[in-house]
């Protein structure tokens, strides 16, 4: 995600105008190795899975290889291309997209409906962490085992492989992406050609496999075999799981440079490999061992082996990277505690590593690996997250294109409901699969989603007892000029969630000390329910008297906000700030529960520790720690 948003408003500006520039198919490439590094690996493993499920049944040959062909193929084209490249990117927020994106949206048109679409913004991005432990797992074990048609005797060191790979790509995280990013565009370009060679010349020897592009063979295929069609609906399904990346990374690349990768590039690979796979099971149903690899010569097994590596590791970074910025996104939004964030790149706000994040996205890949062993293990669990997320993402896009759009109730139903029916039978599809595997994603997401709320509901509460202690500003400002109290030289900056409010730093400094600054700064952070705040309407100064200042700063859910950044706008608006000769006073709550708390005991409890393992705000506004002063005050929840 190396590509700044300006770069990619200026690509999609460029094509609109119809002069493609070097910027647009650069952003093009670009977009290929972040936006579909997942959707491009599945052929490694969807279409092997489906035929052989298809065939634990009865194997008719040419009846199973069409069913499961058309059905891919019009997987891809009404759940990647509708909804995803002509429906989702057309739905930005300012430019962005993504879950949380999409749900600020939702409720910035539907008021009444906030508490809903805020729910189903949480499951979805529960949902993607439960699909973010699979891709890794999967991509990484589905490539490496191809060494097994290099020579059996390798098959021994497939698991250890792929182990040593993922362990690697999770330890190289916090040196940055951005030196390697410029080279995950074009080796994916060559992953499509050598896709679409290897198809292309299966196809020639059979051509009458191009007739599986009727829809007809893939509905009779899942009528006529009940449970199994089902089963094979579901395997199927991973021939598109990826396709939320396209509507994530909309604002790293803009709408037409990924739209022109798809429909142009990316979408004729994929599908003439998978055609090119049923053409050779077809001529030779023993390459149903391994249908992707033995579309190529002996001489080539070893090459691809390396470029499907490569392909899965990019895959796979795309994922951490996507998780990072998820997170981060969830914290702004208050859904998630305060955890570190380290910026690799100078250059590229985007470019963010985040260590827990991270170590615990490895342990959980490990634990996958080890489980299942193997891709075929593993396909059984994948795709139960990847559905639900996207029928959460219809479900929100509904309330957008309504409301948003303008268009009449009737045309948005007729237009995401048989969307939606047809996510709902994938959804359904990989529910058989719950027994197999599927159970340990939906655990994870389970896991997250219990977190969030949690989070939520505790830090509600939680505000609600800190404004039981805190007296109003403006009365405060009233009582010291009757009294003023001792006057000690210098700055104070005082933090608080509602500017209107006197911070509880202030009432105790107050209390305790009876000492009141020259100048006292009320700063208070907000994120707003957009991704991006523009730099001018970042800070709000307010002279409130003679020795108070109200400065509010915005942020939108994509930023990190920086202190010494905002003392360098309120400088740029007459409010001189000399950072080192500021103090700085934080309120640190010690929490603890109490039985009369409106949370379940055990829900307390879990709000408690998640607020004592979150990262200090010291840090985390990248405050100079040698200038803070921290009050303590105890708050039951």
């Amino acid at each position: 995600m190396a590509q700044s948003q300006s770069a990619a408003r200026g690509a999609d500006q460029g094509s609109v105008d119809g002069v493609p520039n070097e910027k647009f198919w650069a952003l093009v490439v670009g977009s290929i190795g972040v936006v579909y590094g997942d959707i491009g690996t599945s052929p490694l493993y969807a279409f092997k899975e489906a035929i052989v499920a298809a065939k634990g049944a009865s194997f008719a040959g040419r009846e199973a290889v069409f069913g499961v062909l058309s059905l891919i193929t019009w997987a891809l084209l009404l759940i990647v291309t509708l909804k995803y490249v002509f429906i989702l990117l057309r739905a930005d927020n300012r430019g962005e997209g993504g879950i949380f994106a999409l749900m600020a949206l939702g409720q910035s048109v539907a008021k009444r409906s906030t508490t809903v679409i805020m729910g189903l913004g949480i499951a979805g991005a529960a949902f993607f962490y439960g699909d973010a432990v699979i891709t890794p797992a999967i991509s990484v074990l589905s490539a490496v085992e191809g060494l097994h048609l290099v020579s059996p005797a390798f098959d021994h060191l497939v698991l250890p492989l792929a182990i040593v790979i993922i362990i690697g790509l999770f330890a190289v995280q916090s040196h940055g992406t951005a030196k390697v990013a410029a080279w995950f565009g074009p080796i994916t370009v060559v992953w499509f050609v050598a896709l679409f060679v290897g198809g292309i010349m299966s196809i020639a020897t059979n051509p009458d496999v191009l007739v599986a592009l009727n829809p007809l063979y893939g509905i009779k295929f899942v009528l006529k075999h009940g449970v199994v069609g089902l089963t094979v609906l579901g395997l199927v399904f991973l021939a598109v799981t990826g396709a939320e990346a396209l509507y994530a990374d909309l604002g790293h690349f803009g709408r037409k440079p990924i739209q022109t990768a798809w429909l142009s590039f990316v979408l004729p690979a994929l599908v003439v490999n998978y055609f090119g796979q049923g053409a050779l099971v077809l001529t030779n149903p023993q390459a149903l061992e391994s249908p992707f690899y033995l579309l190529y010569p002996e001489w080539a097994l070893v090459p691809m082996v390396i470029l499907a590596t490569a392909a899965t590791i990019i895959a796979s970074q795309a994922v951490i990277t996507g998780a990072f910025s998820l997170t981060r996104q969830a914290i702004q939004l208050g859904l998630f505690p305060r955890l570190g964030i380290k910026h690799t790149s100078e250059s590229m706000a985007g470019q963010i590593y985040m260590p827990r994040v991270n170590w615990m996205l490895l342990v959980a890949v490990l634990f996958m690996v080890l489980l299942f062993k193997s891709s075929s293990s593993l396909a059984a669990a994948y795709g139960v997250a990847v559905t639900a997320e996207m029928v959460i993402t219809s479900l929100i896009a509904f309330f957008v294109i309504w409301r948003m759009w303008g268009w009449k109730l009737w045309q948005t139903a007729l237009l995401i409901v048989p969307l939606l029916l047809i996510e709902q039978a994938f959804f359904a599809a990989n529910m058989l699969k719950i027994l197999e595997g599927a159970w340990v994603p939906l655990l994870m997401a389970g896991c997250v989603g219990l977190i969030m709320v949690t989070w939520v509901r505790g830090s509600r509460l939680l505000a609600r007892q800190t404004r039981k202690n805190e007296a109003d500003l403006d009365w405060l400002l009233r009582k010291l000029e009757a009294k003023p109290p001792h006057r000690v030289a210098g700055t104070a900056v005082f933090f608080t969630a509602d500017p209107t409010a006197a911070p509880t730093a202030l009432m105790h400094n107050l209390k305790h000390n009876r000492v009141l600054h020259e100048r006292n700064i009320i700063l208070s952070i907000h994120t707003e329910d957009v991704p991006r705040v523009p730099r001018y309407e970042r800070v709000s100064v307010d002279r409130v008297s003679d020795s108070f200042v109200r400065v509010v700063a915005r942020y939108g859910f994509m930023e990190t906000p920086s202190v010494p950044k905002i003392l360098d706008v309120c400088r740029r608006k007459d409010l001189n700030i000399d950072i080192g000769a500021t103090s700085f006073f934080l309120s640190r709550r010690n929490l603890r529960t109490t039985p009369k708390s409106e949370m379940p005991g055990w829900q307390d409890r879990l709000f408690v520790a998640l607020a004592r393992s979150a990262q200090d705000a010291t840090t985390y506004f990248q405050i100079p720690t040698d200038r803070v002063v921290e009050v303590g005050t105890q708050v039951a929840v």
